[in-house]
């Protein structure tokens, strides 16, 4: 019951596309067949022609192109709902039930609960039925009405219809939720099982320093001095990405927390301190805070967002043969229509447009064989636990600007230098 709310299952443009067909197809095909053929006593090929025309809707390419955008999100939520519970209810009532629609309604709650989450499903379903049965009162005073005997009937049947696809949309979210706090779970202590290497690594770094301030005159004491320095940055880095692994790790376990976050200051810190592996990698992220803002999260938390974002961009960059220009990552701080904003923009390989909906799925990489597909997960739970939200916009080859936008915490809080110390 606590699984993550996926307004689209198993969301691709392609299964888009094919709904959205189906429904432009199916409507008309539908509204001839009972009226001309297997006749009914109702049947609307106005109605008919506006539910195709929304099923087309689901085919263009400005709603297949970005399925991770809220706005798609909500825009294919309320298609569903008016084709399925609304429409369907309301077919059903006008028609009396009879056995084509009784059926119907029963095959239209097995297939909303299989096309959105469970609890989208449940809201839906009876606020469709709830209003299809109010303008059929308004719009249709005189009936046709059911009997008593009838209504019992169809609520045995679809109430046993509706417990079914209930019971298997609430099975097939915790089976969900089970299997990603396993897997997690596992990632978790492989982690922190890898302190234990590490912390020998260490030891090693510095008995090599020591034996070489004991003897400084030694012909290889400068090389070994470099190699210890070498091996303390690796294990440096190395632990800076064991605590984002773990962190990663808690993607179920996520706290809400309100201290206030100056926007500027998390920016500047979590890009000065991140381990870069070269200078070059440092000198190409430019920083530009164009108007500071305070907003509400965790500060531990959104310094762990920043660095899975910049470790990716700096992965995107590497792959591309980038040079690593002053600016190849941008990371911008604003503020824009009333919300805070962050991006980071950086002109590395890109996301090819078929992937773009599923990055931010648990598990899903776009970098097969290296990527765990935790971290931009990650980064979209803690975003939307502040509140705010975060898009991706990509072309293959070119580069990906990652936009995350907060609520702005409300005039009169204190000063951001009152908060420096938070995390």
């Amino acid at each position: 019951m606590l699984a993550p709310l996926e307004p689209i299952l198993h969301p691709s443009p392609w299964r888009l596309r094919l709904l959205g067909l189906s429904l432009f197809v199916g409507h008309p095909l539908f509204g001839w067949i009972w009226s001309d053929w297997l006749i009914q006593s109702y049947e609307n090929a106005w109605l008919r022609g506006l539910m195709s025309a929304l099923g087309l809707v689901l085919t263009l390419k400005p709603v297949t192109s970005d399925l991770s955008s809220q706005m798609t999100r909500v825009l294919v939520s309320s298609i569903a709902w008016i084709e399925l519970p609304l429409f369907f209810s309301w077919m059903y009532l006008s028609n009396a039930s009879g056995t084509v629609w009784l059926s119907s309604v029963c095959a239209m709650i097995l297939i909303y609960y299989h096309l959105t989450d469970w609890r989208i499903a449940t809201l839906g379903t009876v606020s469709g039925a709830l209003i299809a049965w109010g303008l059929f009162r308004w719009l249709m005073p005189s009936g046709p009405f059911m009997t008593g005997a009838e209504h019992a009937i169809d609520a045995v049947v679809i109430g046993f219809s509706w417990g079914c696809a209930l019971l298997l949309g609430v099975s097939s979210a915790n089976l969900r939720r089970e299997h990603l706090a396993h897997t997690l779970t596992t990632i978790g202590i492989m982690a922190h099982e890898l302190r234990t290497p590490l912390s020998t690594a260490a030891l090693i770094g510095d008995a090599i320093q020591l034996e070489v301030q004991r003897q400084p005159e030694h012909p290889r004491a400068l090389q070994l001095d470099k190699l210890a320095l070498r091996l303390h940055t690796l294990v440096r880095n190395m632990n800076h990405q064991i605590d984002t692994q773990i962190a990663n790790a808690k993607l179920l376990q996520l706290p809400r927390y309100d201290q206030f976050i100056p926007a500027g200051k998390l920016v500047n810190d979590v890009t000065e301190h991140y381990p870069y592996q070269s200078s070059r990698q440092r000198e190409c992220v430019k920083v530009t805070i164009h108007q500071d803002f305070l907003f509400l999260s965790s500060y531990t938390q959104f310094s762990q967002v920043l660095d899975n974002l910049i470790k990716n961009a700096l992965h995107s960059l590497m792959a591309a043969n980038s040079k690593l220009a002053h600016g190849a990552l941008c990371i911008d701080v604003g503020v824009h229509h009333g919300r805070g904003r962050i991006s980071i923009a950086d002109q590395g390989m890109g996301i090819d447009a078929a992937l773009l909906p599923k990055i931010f799925k648990p598990f899903f990489s776009s970098d097969q064989g290296t990527g765990h597909g935790l971290g931009l997960a990650f980064c979209e739970q803690v975003v939307h636990s502040a509140n705010g939200s975060i898009q991706v916009k990509s072309e293959y080859a070119v580069g990906a600007i990652f936009t995350i936008e907060l609520p702005i915490a409300s005039q009169g809080t204190p000063d951001p230098a009152d908060f420096v110390n938070h995390h």
